[in-house]
């Protein structure tokens, strides 16, 4: 199966992963004159805008990164793009006037909003460093004995720094299922899309869950649509994945059919539930379109795809 296009992928990097342990190395990179590196500030990433209503990410050299105190211990490598080292840093720990002392329009935003409107290559390399950088703020501290843990292998590890423990921490990425629900209908295919009650009223978008131990990815998506929904499915069928740094999830997309049954929505996570033509769903409208009946999730999502390649007979 070819990979489609979604946002936040692409493996545009080389992420060299047999290399970066070593700190001689990672220190000759960040001299390169070429390196760049990308930041991000208390969850947002730091962009530029562009005169064509676009936005790039901002990119610091090497440089200017090591004038202003950071160090290749400070910096997470993420890897090589056609030969030039990438970087990220995290900058939450600086107030705002910091951003402005890289650059004067530089600007910290979500990378929900922005992701559509930045370079596919700029969009996946900030996702990669967003994540990355929010599991360093979050594992400060050793899971096994409290004490404080140590960036090591070009922030791709974490060490517990008390000599009886020393625990090795990894970056974590946990695995979702979203799921497009198909039915025969009356006059042809139709989709089953959810109001979830942490969105916009009129949002509808594909049911998902987080894997639980112990079950495999087609009984995840099975038990999610029954405890959401109430609808039994079969034939479930894997279409794609896409990395979503929010913060740090691996989204696993399917298709599933439907079994006979009446919807019956849990009342707490889901809100309202119902069977979709493909015509309704081209007609939807986009996030945030408040003159649309039913809006559509952001055109960066995976759950986006899944609906519109569907309504599209893709």
């Amino acid at each position: 199966m070819t990979a489609p296009d979604l946002s936040y992928t692409g493996a545009y990097l080389d992420r060299l992963g047999d290399r970066r342990h070593t700190p001689d190395w990672l220190a000759a990179r960040l001299a390169d004159e070429r390196a760049r590196a990308v930041a991000v500030w208390r969850g947002q990433v730091v962009v530029v805008a562009e005169r064509a209503c676009g936005y790039r990410a901002l990119g610091v050299s090497g440089a200017r990164l090591r004038g202003i105190g950071f160090g290749p211990e400070d910096c997470a490598f993420l890897g090589l793009e056609d030969g030039v080292p990438v970087f990220a840093f995290d900058l939450s720990d600086h107030e705002p006037p910091a951003l402005a002392a890289l650059d004067p329009a530089a600007e910290a935003l979500d990378l929900r909003r922005v992701g559509p409107a930045l370079p596919r290559r700029d969009a996946q390399v900030l996702a990669y460093a967003r994540a990355l950088l929010h599991w360093h703020r979050q594992h400060r501290f050793c899971g096994r004995c409290g004490s404080p843990t140590a960036s090591e292998r070009a922030g791709h590890l974490r060490r517990c720094t008390h000599p009886d423990c020393a625990r090795e921490h990894y970056p974590r990425t946990d695995p979702a299922v979203i799921m497009l629900v198909t039915a025969p209908g009356a006059d042809g295919e139709v989709c089953l899309l959810a109001r979830h009650a942490r969105l916009p009223e009129r949002m509808f978008t594909t049911l998902a869950g987080f894997v639980e131990p112990g079950e495999s990815l087609e009984e995840a998506v099975a038990r999610e649509v029954w405890e959401e929904v109430g609808i039994a499915v079969d034939d479930v069928r894997y279409q794609a994945s896409q990395p979503w740094p929010f913060p740090g999830q691996l989204m696993l997309g399917f298709r599933a059919r439907a079994r006979p049954g009446a919807i019956v929505p849990d009342g707490e996570e889901i809100r309202e539930a119902r069977w979709f033509t493909p015509a309704e769903v081209l007609a939807a409208g986009d996030w945030g379109d408040e003159s649309a009946a039913v809006q559509l999730p952001r055109h960066d999502s995976i759950a986006r795809w899944l609906i519109r390649s569907w309504a599209e007979g893709r």
